[in-house]
């Protein structure tokens, strides 16, 4: 089934020419079919490569989806014009009268400030807390894992020694977790982090549990046990050459950054880099998508479940 997107969407034509099934809202609008509506909060600086990453992986499910996309009124991006965002967002404040089957929160390049210190903190409180009683499902992604996980349940980030860069290989630690039913036992996941979150103070929330881990980047995917808030570390979502722009961007820059871990062929970065991830990140969101959001979401919306 497609996605749905609207009318001249930038995303199309790349979509398009992967063979990933899209619908204009025109065409939509004539099937006698309930889509699930998918808030997404864009907090990545290049919005339009991000919604070419998402919306490639809901288009590829038997699922049609509806994504709204919104952005922070309390922060002005500066890699996107002002006509996109009106063309094709909201604020939260036009959407936050209603409820969603899902929502996504991206990730977001200010790990190196205090989470109180980042200009749009308090919307993205509000945000995080308006998800509890108007979201059925919520992923959080990367920085938005480390926020969502800090807001809801005081779990600290802290800084690594070197930037995690680069694609790791994760395991399932819980083998029972319909999150990643069908894993193969290891799946390779890019990574792009300077801070992190402690398995330890993870396994002292009885609310959260731990559902798969690496032993080079630490815990990966975290869940409540509903799965209405669930915490995925990396970028599953990345293209393939997300990771080449990011090391050719800090070079240039003069910023200390090593070659990224398992990209390029032999290390060389002449080289074109192979994915090696893509099954895992359309595996993991067909199955969000499934059992988190599709086998149990209310039929009628407006009946979403109030509270965790």
């Amino acid at each position: 089934m497609p996605i749905k997107i609207p009318n001249d969407f930038p995303a199309t034509k790349v979509l398009e020419s992967e063979n990933i099934f899209v619908m204009p809202q025109s065409r939509a609008l004539g099937q006698d079919i309930r889509p699930l509506q998918i808030l997404i909060l864009n907090l990545m600086p290049k919005k339009i490569e991000t919604e070419t990453q998402l919306s490639r992986l809901l288009g590829n499910t038997p699922l049609q989806v509806e994504p709204e996309w919104i952005y922070t009124s309390t922060y002005e991006s500066k890699n996107v014009s002002k006509e996109h965002l009106l063309s094709f967002y909201q604020t939260f404040n036009a959407v936050k009268h209603r409820n969603f089957d899902g929502m996504i929160i991206t990730g977001a390049p200010v790990e190196h400030l205090p989470f109180e210190e980042v200009e749009y903190w308090q919307e993205l409180c509000e945000i995080m807390e308006w998800s509890k009683t108007h979201v059925h499902s919520t992923l959080h992604i990367c920085w938005g894992a480390q926020a969502g996980l800090y807001y809801h349940y005081g779990i600290q980030k802290y800084p690594v020694p070197e930037k995690m860069f680069g694609i790791f290989p994760h395991e399932v630690v819980r083998k029972s977790s319909i999150l990643f039913r069908g894993s193969d036992d290891v799946f390779m996941v890019p990574q792009s982090r300077h801070t992190t979150i402690k398995k330890e103070d993870i396994e002292k929330c009885d609310k959260l549990k731990i559902l798969a881990e690496s032993a080079q980047t630490g815990v990966y995917a975290v869940s409540m046990e509903s799965g209405r808030q669930i915490f995925i570390t990396g970028h599953s979502e990345y293209d393939r050459d997300t990771l080449k722009t990011e090391y050719e961007r800090d070079l240039s820059q003069g910023k200390p950054i090593s070659l990224p871990v398992n990209y390029f062929p032999g290390d060389d970065a002449t080289k074109t880099p192979v994915v090696t991830w893509r099954s895992h990140a359309n595996l993991l969101f067909s199955n969000w998508l499934n059992y988190f959001v599709y086998q149990s979401t209310p039929f009628d919306i407006n009946n979403v479940p109030k509270g965790e």
